[in-house]
C-alpha cells in the first residue's frame, strides 16, 4: 500500500509553481511608477528635442535635427560639456581618494564609535543642498574664512571658479562614495588581513592584494553614482559657479526658463544623458576587467 502510494505520488504531475507570477505581480506597482515618473517624461523630452523652434512663434510642428547639430558643432556647447565632465571626473577622483580610506577606517571601528562616525558621514544628507551651497559660498567668498586664507596665500578668489564647484560637489557626493565601499568591506573578515600579515606580507601588500579587491565593487558603484550625479548637478554649479561658469545642467535651465527654447534644452539634456551613460558603461567595463584580472 505504501509502495503504491509512493508510486502514485511519484507519477502524479508536479504542482504548478506561482513564484514567477507572484514576482511579476509584486513588481508591477513599481514598474507602473517607473513608467509614469521616469520613462514617460524621458520619452516626451526625447520627442520634444526634435521639434522646430522659432523665437517669434515658439515651438513648431514637424521634426528636425538642427538642435542636435547645433550642440555637437558649436564650440560654446562643446566647451561646456568638456567642463562638465572634467569637473565630474575630478570630483569622482577626490571622492575615491577620501572616501575609500574613510570607509576602511569606518569598517574597522568598534561600537559605539562606528555608529557615531557613520552618522557624521550621513549627516550632510539631512541638510538641504541649497543651504549647504550657500554655506560654502559664504566660506569661499571674499569675506569668508577660506576666501581670506586663499587671498593671503596669493591664490586669488575661489568663489565662482571650478575649484569652488569641485569643493561643493565633493562635500555633497562624499557619502555616496563612503557607503558603497563600507558595505563592500563588511564582507571582509579581519582575520584574513591578520593571516596575510603573519605570513610576512607588508601592510601595503595586504591593502593592495586583499583589501582593495574586496573594496573594488563598492568603489566602482560609488564612482558611477558620484560621476553621474556630479555631471548632472544643478544647484552647486549655479550657486558656486555663478552665471559665467556654466555647466550642462545650468545651460539646460537657461534654455528652458530664460530663452524659452525648450527643444534645444531637451536636446542638450538628452545628449548629456547619452554621454553620461556611455562614459559610465565604458568605466564599468574597464574596472570590471581589471577587477577580474586581480582575482585571477
Amino acid at each position: 500500500m505504501t509502495t503504491l502510494t509512493q508510486h502514485g505520488a511519484a507519477g502524479s504531475p508536479p504542482k504548478p509553481r506561482n513564484d514567477g507570477l507572484l514576482a511579476i505581480l509584486g513588481s508591477l506597482p513599481l514598474a507602473i511608477v517607473f513608467l509614469a515618473l521616469v520613462l514617460t517624461p524621458l520619452a516626451l523630452t526625447f520627442a520634444l528635442s526634435f521639434r522646430p523652434f522659432d523665437y517669434a512663434t515658439g515651438i513648431q510642428p514637424g521634426h528636425t535635427l538642427e538642435h542636435y547639430l547645433a550642440v555637437v558643432t558649436d564650440s560654446y556647447f562643446i566647451e561646456i560639456f568638456w567642463r562638465t565632465f572634467w569637473i565630474a571626473g575630478v570630483t569622482t577622483l577626490i571622492c575615491v581618494l577620501i572616501g575609500a580610506p574613510e570607509a576602511y577606517i569606518l569598517s574597522r571601528m568598534g561600537k559605539p564609535w562606528r555608529s557615531i562616525f557613520l552618522l557624521v558621514v550621513l549627516s550632510p544628507l539631512l541638510i538641504s543642498l541649497v543651504v549647504r551651497a550657500f554655506g560654502w559660498s559664504m566660506l569661499l567668498g571674499p569675506g569668508g574664512a577660506i576666501g581670506k586664507a586663499a587671498a593671503a596665500l596669493g591664490l586669488g578668489p575661489l568663489l565662482y571658479t571650478p575649484t569652488a564647484v569641485i569643493i561643493g560637489l565633493v562635500h555633497v557626493m562624499l557619502p555616496f562614495m563612503v557607503i558603497p565601499v563600507w558595505t563592500s568591506l563588511q564582507k571582509l573578515d579581519p582575520t584574513v588581513e591578520h593571516a596575510a600579515l603573519s605570513l610576512n606580507a607588508s601592510r601595503f601588500q595586504t591593502l593592495t592584494r586583499i583589501v582593495l579587491p574586496q573594496a573594488m565593487p563598492g568603489i566602482l558603484s560609488g564612482s558611477l553614482i558620484v560621476f553621474g550625479l556630479s555631471a548632472s548637478s544643478f544647484a552647486i554649479p549655479a550657486l558656486l559657479g555663478g552665471r559665467r561658469l556654466k555647466m550642462v545642467a545650468t545651460v539646460v535651465y537657461d534654455e528652458f526658463l530664460t530663452e524659452l527654447n525648450w527643444p534645444l534644452g531637451a536636446a542638450i539634456a538628452i545628449i548629456l544623458l547619452l554621454v553620461n551613460v556611455i562614459v559610465m558603461m565604458a568605466y564599468n567595463r574597464v574596472v570590471e576587467r581589471s577587477y577580474r584580472r586581480s582575482l585571477g
